[in-house]
């Protein structure tokens, strides 16, 4: 057997995620060349700080501020620095010179996938991204290769880990979001600036590299709906527990019709949603992330583990980088994006889905049948009503005190977005509703 040149490594970025890549490269190179079938030789790392302290030593030679040469030296490089720029540019350099390139950054393949794809397709080097979305969860080549011949149609994801250790904390323990906030920050769970994981930011970003591979058409972020969990309650989870479901943040990605054009398209958003709590997303607990894929021939797939971690990460970093050295060995270019289907991205007034709607309302006689006829004139059917006792205490029959109100929680069947947003509207200006407490929307069923 002919053995193959040793393939220049090239790391861009030494942080949690860069350190861990660079001593498991150093460690395990001689397995990793085994599999692969060439030598690993890590030719430098790059950083900004050459004397920052970093989570796990790297040798002082393979340090530099050069990221340029380094890059222009490689066969493969890997971008850990994260961010817009200068990954951006780095990348495209590392294309354009005949690299293939690995990088975790989610950030920037929502942003300029379409750009460096394309760039890759022309020189024939190949983008492989396993680690930028579930971390250590394999779910990109599963996508782009092991279901490539079959039709997804829909994913329901978890694949932010510090909203799901909130929210879980806030369904086991009873503690408010802030409070749930504040413990995830103390465990590093949680940025000193949370908003990208608490507003549906970095989830969104997954959103959009999940549906443009699922369904083979490019969906830009700025597409994709997008609510955090800043406004989720202590009430709300307690509301949903009680009603058989948990509360998740969600990343939607599906093909959906629209229901008054009949428009076929695709569909990606986030959002908090209630999962029935026998639903396999409703049992993922703490930091974790879950993808639940729904496909036409395969049936039901989950994909589970650790969403995040220096080492979980450099774990799906490291078997792109096996990937990438096979590529070298076998020959051949790289194998181009499949974003060739051009379906429409719709927007999620297009979604059609189930809702739990919480209303604070007058306790008085008539109040059911004016509701029920909101719901009615807008086109949304309700399923459930259970009510509870606000100010006063009567079934929504008292005639002593105009000022009692009541609680509604009241279940739906499907209904379009923009048929439940009209019906929102309409008991807003009610003069039987006081407050529209709480909209979720029901996924997973």
């Amino acid at each position: 057997m002919i053995e193959y040149r040793n393939l220049r490594i090239a790391l861009l970025g030494g942080g949690s995620v860069g350190a861990q890549v660079a001593e498991l490269l150093l460690k395990n190179g001689d397995e990793l060349a085994s599999r692969a079938g060439a030598g690993l030789e890590l030719i430098g790392v790059a950083v900004r700080d050459i004397a920052a302290p970093r989570t796990t030593d790297i040798p002082a030679h393979l340090l530099t501020t050069d990221a340029t040469s380094l890059i222009l030296s490689a066969d493969i490089v890997i971008e850990l620095i994260g961010g817009l720029e200068p990954a951006r540019s780095y990348i495209l350099q590392a294309i354009n010179s005949g690299a293939d390139v690995i990088t975790a950054n989610k950030a920037l393949l929502a942003t300029h996938g379409p750009e460096l794809f394309d760039a890759a397709e022309q020189v024939g080097a190949q983008l492989y991204y396993e680690a930028a979305v579930g971390g250590a969860i394999p779910i990109i080549r599963p996508l782009r290769d092991s279901l490539a011949g079959d039709t997804v149609k829909r994913i329901l994801g978890i694949v932010n880990g510090t909203t799901n250790f909130i929210l879980d904390l806030m369904e086991t323990t009873g503690e408010s979001l802030e409070s749930a906030l504040a413990t995830a920050t103390a465990l590093g769970y949680a940025e000193a600036d949370p908003t990208a994981d608490i507003e549906g930011y970095d989830a969104a970003q997954k959103a959009a590299i999940l549906a443009s591979l699922a369904f083979h058409t490019t969906v830009p972020l700025e597409s994709v709906y997008r609510e955090g969990i800043s406004s989720v309650t202590l009430a709300q989870v307690e509301s949903a527990r009680k009603a058989g479901y948990v509360i998740k943040l969600l990343a939607i990605c599906e093909r959906v019709t629209d229901p008054v054009t009949g428009v076929e398209g695709v569909s990606a958003r986030v959002h908090p949603a209630l999962v029935p709590t026998g639903h396999p997303l409703a049992a993922v607990h703490g930091a974790n992330n879950a993808v639940f894929l729904e496909a036409e021939a395969a049936g039901d797939l989950m994909f589970y583990g650790a969403g995040a971690g220096g080492i979980e990460t450099a774990s799906a970093v490291l078997g792109d980088l096996v990937s990438a050295a096979r590529r070298h060995v076998i020959g051949g270019p790289g194998v181009a994006e499949s974003t060739h289907a051009n379906l429409p991205v719709l927007p999620i007034t297009s979604v059609t889905t189930r809702y739990q709607i919480i209303l604070s309302v007058v306790d008085q006689p008539g109040v059911l049948a004016e509701i029920a006829g909101v719901f009615s004139d807008n086109g949304v059917s309700v399923e459930a009503v259970a009510q509870s006792a606000g100010s006063g205490a009567g079934p929504l029959a008292r005639t002593d005190d105009s000022s009692s109100t009541a609680t509604l929680v009241i279940g739906t069947h499907e209904a379009s977005e923009a048929a439940l947003a009209a019906t929102v509207a309409a008991l807003e200006a009610s003069n039987v509703v006081s407050s529209v407490v709480s909209v979720l929307r029901v996924e997973g069923l």
